[in-house]
């Protein structure tokens, strides 16, 4: 029998069904996968979804995640530099430094685990040329990093702070790092060098004393080693997020700020290497018997940096040729 109070359950039922096709209809017909959300962008445009937005996000994470599972070495530890157009053209210092690998002493081999991550597209196209292993990175901002960046200029502050961002992402994804600057060249493996405790390694421009733990050295930020783990992720977090209280300094000035306190806060291990061994113009030690970089530090101009630099490859190669040639019995 067909009651008032079934009645009743039959409309309520219906208006369920009825909302849950609105919210289905809805749903549906909202940009939400990746495609959908292109078409729906190309026909809106000056419009971009936070869906959209989120895609790419995800898109580029998993396209670097992919890359650095390549290059990572048994440990997860990739190699990686930092480079522009003016950087990676021809006969630049991109040249000069995948040269050192090649000459260096047990060092071509490093070059799997190399990733090259440019700021622009020229220099992606012509990391395409010469390794395989390349990264195009979009610092934001709608900067023009292709040419040689003036020393503490706009654009080159925010080059380094993307560069840092950078590196403190490769970390959350679960990789350690050795990054080295592209005008550093390599002779020996510079892992040997770094011992096991150091959560983070880095160069000094003047070593100085004979404690690598001594957090008061001058720091370098073109070459650092970090370890992917909770102490290093919260000391780069905090390190980037300092940049607010010092307005107008670049990461490695910032550093020197944080270091003492950051090193103690959250119980990181910092270790400064040793100039004998990690050499530059700053404190140009050159005993090839023992040295696995050289850093162009303390030389401004891409020019005269690569012309300096060349001299100490020149040096290099002839100190090999000495040492290896065959001694007249």
């Amino acid at each position: 029998m067909f009651t008032l109070s079934n009645l009743l359950r039959f409309v309520l039922a219906a208006a369920l069904v009825a909302a849950s096709g609105v919210l289905l209809f809805s749903h549906s017909s909202c940009p939400c996968d990746v495609e959908a959300t292109r078409n729906w962008t190309q026909a809106h445009p000056g419009i971009r979804s936070p869906g959209m937005a989120t895609a790419a996000r995800k898109d580029d994470d998993d396209d670097l995640a992919e890359l650095l599972r390549k290059a990572a070495m048994e440990d997860n530890t990739i190699i990686m530099t930092f480079t522009n157009e003016a950087w990676t053209a021809p006969g630049s210092l991109l040249d000069l430094f995948l040269e050192s690998f090649r000459v260096g002493d047990k060092t071509e081999r490093l070059l799997k685990h190399l990733v090259i991550v440019t700021v622009d597209g020229k220099a992606f196209e012509q990391c395409q040329r010469v390794h395989p292993l390349c990264y195009s990175f979009d610092a934001g901002g709608g900067m023009n990093l292709t040419k040689e960046q003036e020393f503490m200029s706009g654009d080159y502050l925010e080059m380094m702070w993307a560069r840092n961002r950078f590196q403190n992402h490769v970390l959350e994804l679960g990789f350690s790092f050795v990054f080295t600057d592209v005008d550093i060249v390599w002779f020996r493996n510079p892992l040997l060098r770094i011992p096991v405790g150091a959560d983070i390694a880095i160069s000094a421009d003047r070593f100085g004393g004979d404690d690598p733990y001594d957090v008061w050295k001058q720091t370098n930020g073109g070459f650092v080693s970090a370890r992917s783990n909770t102490r290093t992720l919260a000391f780069f977090k905090v390190w980037h997020e300092a940049r607010k209280a010092y307005p107008g300094q670049n990461e490695q000035d910032v550093f020197e700020k944080v270091k003492h306190e950051l090193s103690t806060r959250v119980g990181a291990a910092v270790h400064f290497v040793d100039t004998a061994h990690f050499g530059g113009f700053c404190e140009p030690k050159k005993d090839f018997r023992q040295l696995c970089t050289f850093h162009g530090n303390c030389v401004k101009g891409l020019k005269w940096k690569l012309e300096k630099l060349q001299g100490v490859m020149d040096e290099w190669k002839q100190f090999k040729d000495a040492r290896d040639r065959p001694k007249n019995k």
